[in-house]
């Protein structure tokens, strides 16, 4: 099948579909700007300064960090803070909302990402799960209880030793705040947002259990395969056709669309077919 027939077999997936399942990794994030992360060259070419200190991204996305020295952890939390409010969502995401609009689809997005793009490019709270939490929410190191606020911190850091000059704190007990988000070996992360979520993501299938469905995903690859993982069961259980895209790991089996394309070129060449329908 060449490359225009399966951007076309999508776009009619996506035209016949009821509802719409948008699943997306770290890659979805590439063309606005953001890095993926891949391997630890493609972190260092992020955080140079991490390279310099030895440590990697699985070193840098560490809650021991916050016990240890807090100022060091806020650092890279810090930044990613800064650079997730800076960022503006890229055009494939305007792209997504203008199909669901068109085909009056039931949507619901799932996430690995911590970024609150898909909030920021419009889409509502309650039809997104953020499997890993979200940055922009905050909650005590201890934890001295179960409470999740939303990060309104203005955090400066210094470059050169990775650390921040002022270390949030919880609004209640004083001690040290963290982001909300699910870290590697992590055992102090609140889970109750991400679970109401996640309820709200059960409720959405089985509403719609017997309902042509399309899963895009985009920018999910195998290193940590949750995403991927997802799509495919929504394909097997709920028979879902799934649009995988993915500039370097796009494979799937059939009956499933494999797109060997970066988020916004994909979406944007699916677009180009739909104008067609």
């Amino acid at each position: 099948m060449t490359n225009e027939e399966k951007f076309r077999k999508a776009a009619q997936a996506i035209a016949g579909a009821r509802a719409l399942i948008i699943t997306a990794g770290a890659g979805m994030g590439v063309d606005s700007g953001l890095p993926d992360f891949r391997g630890d060259h493609g972190f260092w070419q992020a955080y140079p300064m991490y390279q310099r200190l030895g440590i990697n991204f699985i070193g840098a996305a560490n809650p021991a960090h916050f016990e240890r020295d807090p100022a060091f952890g806020w650092g890279f939390y810090g930044h990613r803070t800064n650079l997730y409010r800076q960022t503006v969502p890229h055009a494939g995401f305007a792209l997504l909302r203008q199909w669901i609009e068109r085909f009056h689809l039931e949507h619901f997005v799932v996430t690995s990402n911590v970024d609150g793009q898909f909030q920021k490019a419009g889409f509502a709270e309650d039809v997104i799960l953020e499997v890993h939490g979200s940055i922009h929410h905050l909650q005590c190191l201890t934890p001295c209880r179960t409470a999740i606020w939303p990060n309104r911190e203005e955090i400066t850091l210094d470059f050169e030793t990775m650390r921040a000059q002022l270390v949030p704190e919880c609004i209640h007990c004083g001690g040290t705040a963290r982001p909300n988000v699910l870290m590697f070996g992590d055992y102090s992360w609140l889970s109750d947002r991400t679970r109401q979520q996640e309820h709200n993501f059960d409720a959405f299938l089985c509403d719609h259990r017997d309902v042509p469905l399309v899963v895009v995903e985009m920018g999910a690859g195998t290193a940590i395969p949750t995403i991927r993982h997802l799509s495919e069961q929504l394909g097997h259980r709920y028979s879902a056709t799934v649009i995988r895209i993915n500039p370097r790991e796009a494979q799937i089996g059939a009956p499933h669309i494999s797109l060997s394309r970066g988020s916004l070129e994909a979406l944007q060449s699916i677009a180009q077919e739909l104008e067609t329908l």
